[in-house]
């Protein structure tokens, strides 16, 4: 697909060097997320060398099988990538960047490692030296010390790290943890959008725990519900959406 750029370990360090967004330590610190995102992230967006990691639902093969989780990945790129932030998606053979696009993610500024192999530490660290947005599948083997040298090089370079699966130590946990489709009534019907309970908790600024509904995917994401408001909300009158989100074309 045009604008997808599908690049192996050692084209990395030539690649992300012209990528890099400008100095972190201008007046870009926190990169923008959907609103109904904002009350879950100190700062009310990514934050430059925070580790924001997204709990696994069920992983395996790279392959993300919990469409919430899949949605709450694609909606934390969409706004940064439209206001022209460089992304990566590292470790994610099936990731659909046809649903990426959907979601508003902008495919000119999306690299993509499908399989780092052995040399997922070096891969990983590469993209963080040059592009804004690095989410990566964690491997069931990376130790304690590679998660912390990741999350270090991360503030240093002032890059966005979102790990998907187990991740100590990481300011902001993010967690889908119910998620109820929208659409099929008695067997029958079109699945139009999930509504989801996100999770938040971390360290500093997120040691409070919170929660909140949202409608996912979409891009008439607009109504939050605090997870203390047990009615249903309407859902957008928004475009169907897709059941499986990642595919291998």
């Amino acid at each position: 697909m045009a604008g997808r750029m599908v690049v192996g370990s050692a084209a990395l360090a030539g690649l992300v060097r012209p990528a890099s967004a400008p100095d972190p330590a201008g007046g870009h610190r926190v990169l923008p997320v959907r609103p109904e995102l904002t009350g879950l992230l100190p700062g009310r967006g990514l934050r430059r060398g925070s580790t924001i990691a997204v709990g696994a639902g069920t992983i395996g093969a790279g392959q993300l099988r919990h469409s919430g989780t899949t949605s709450l990945l694609l909606a934390l790129l969409a706004e940064a990538s439209r206001a022209g932030s460089w992304c990566a998606v590292v470790g994610m053979p099936t990731f659909g960047a046809g649903a990426a696009a959907e979601a508003g993610i902008v495919l000119d500024r999306l690299a993509l490692v499908p399989q780092p192999g052995p040399d997922w530490p070096t891969v990983v660290a590469a993209l963080i030296d040059g592009v804004d947005v690095v989410v990566t599948a964690v491997p069931t083997t990376v130790s304690a010390s590679v998660a912390a040298r990741l999350a270090a090089r991360a503030r240093q370079r002032g890059c966005v790290l979102v790990p998907y699966g187990r991740w100590d130590g990481a300011d902001v946990m993010l967690q889908v943890v119910r998620g109820v489709w929208d659409g099929l009534g008695a067997g029958r019907g079109r699945l139009r959008c999930r509504e989801v309970t996100i999770s938040a908790r971390g360290r500093g600024a997120a040691a409070r725990p919170k929660e909140v509904r949202v409608w996912l995917p979409g891009d008439e994401l607009t109504r939050v519900i605090p997870s203390a408001d047990r009615s249903r909300s309407t859902p957008p009158g928004g475009r169907a959406a897709i059941m499986h989100l990642w595919s291998s074309r």
